[in-house]
């Protein structure tokens, strides 16, 4: 139960968990592939007049590329939420905090899920810290040994090099 009413907040905090599936509408746009669902928890408690926060856990699991051998990753993602949800007149201008609308009778705490998971994800991940890549030349993974092919030289540098001693000079 991701959504909770309103009225429920009266006896105090609610607990809010729930499994986002994969295909979701709300992850349309997101640039991420997820391999497993989003499993949420967390809960909502009133902070004062028509203001309400949420603290809660996001986990999924996200299939990407390295970004140096476009070998295929399988990554956890984990990331702790905390979200305003108000109902103020002048909510708009808080770009911490989710507006509802006045006459609101429920929070909907997907879309923190949504912008938690899309700021967490890793735009450019890798294998390892020290992933070689791949050769521009023949695309052999460096990772698994060196490729043979010859190192590139820059012809702007020829002048330069001329300059550099010869050994034994």
């Amino acid at each position: 139960m991701l959504k909770v009413d309103l009225r429920e907040l009266v006896r105090g905090p609610v607990e809010t968990a729930g499994e986002l599936a994969v295909d979701n509408p709300l992850f349309t746009g997101l640039d991420v592939a997820l391999a497993q669902p989003v499993r949420v928890g967390g809960r909502l408690q009133a902070t004062g007049e028509d203001r309400f926060y949420w603290s809660g856990t996001l986990q999924t699991t996200i299939q990407t590329a390295c970004r140096r051998c476009l070998k295929e990753l399988v990554l956890p993602v984990n990331a702790n939420v905390g979200a305003l949800f108000t109902q103020e007149p002048d909510a708009g201008d808080d770009p911490d905090a989710y507006a509802l609308p006045g006459d609101a009778v429920a929070v909907d705490v997907t879309p923190a899920v949504r912008e938690e998971l899309m700021l967490i994800v890793p735009r450019f991940a890798l294998c390892r810290p020290d992933c070689r890549g791949i050769c521009p030349r023949c695309g052999q993974d460096l990772n698994a040994g060196s490729c043979g092919c010859a190192t590139a030289t820059d012809p702007r540098w020829a002048a330069l090099a001329a300059l550099k001693p010869k050994p034994g000079d």
